[in-house]
């Protein structure tokens, strides 16, 4: 569907920008339908987008992000098999190495990026749909929706994932390299942050908070 533009009004709320060509629409909606999406009509980009389940499901994959991170900083990244020696190596062990070796900013960076970065970022949604579902509204819910959208460029789980990726084939010709559970993890990790990244719609959010009682 395509919303119907209209002029600019100055504060205005009713009327929502265009990512891509700044045109001012009235957002319309179609109750009718379960799934719909708004499309700018001056360059076709989408607007918006609305799922009568879009609560129920990133519920169900922000806690499916949490087992994954868990079960990611509980279990080894990579295992190497060198000269007999066998060494499994984990996030916290590698953070805890570049500590060692004095390198005391990348090692909080890793541990910033990978970890606690994406749990804060889960626990936030956690905190903003699970109350919405039970007809209740979240405390501090604008501040806590703000402070994900600060906090979402910092959770680089796929840089962590590319750079692990580079290190294993630099290391296969010294040793015998082998991929840990905790990567299979991260892996799941970044394709369902992504995921909920892609379906989550600050629209919906703010319609269940006003429906919700206080």
């Amino acid at each position: 569907m395509q919303d119907e533009s209209v002029p600019a009004v100055e504060n205005n709320p009713d009327l929502i920008a265009c990512g891509e060509c700044d045109l001012l629409v009235r957002p319309v909606e179609a109750k009718e339908f379960a799934h719909y999406s708004a499309l700018c009509p001056r360059c076709g980009a989408q607007l918006y987008h609305h799922s009568s389940h879009s609560l129920e499901n990133i519920l169900a994959l922000a806690f499916a992000c949490l087992v994954l991170l868990v079960v990611a900083n509980s279990f080894p990244v990579v295992g190497l098999n060198i000269q007999g020696q066998h060494i499994d190596t984990s996030v916290l062990d590698a953070a805890l190495q570049l500590w060692r070796v004095d390198m005391p900013e990348v090692a909080v960076l890793v541990l910033v990026t990978t970890t606690l970065t994406p749990f804060l970022e889960i626990l936030g949604i956690i905190w903003l749909v699970l109350p919405l579902m039970l007809g209740r509204r979240p405390p501090a819910f604008a501040q806590v929706f703000r402070a994900l959208q600060v906090a979402r460029p910092w959770a680089m789980v796929e840089v962590f994932i590319l750079g692990i990726l580079v290190a294993l084939v630099k290391l296969s010709h010294l040793a015998e390299v082998l991929p840990g559970p905790a990567l299979l993890c991260f892996a799941g990790l970044m394709l369902l942050l992504t995921t909920i990244s892609a379906i989550i719609e600050p629209r919906d959010l703010w319609r269940a908070w006003e429906e919700a009682r206080a």
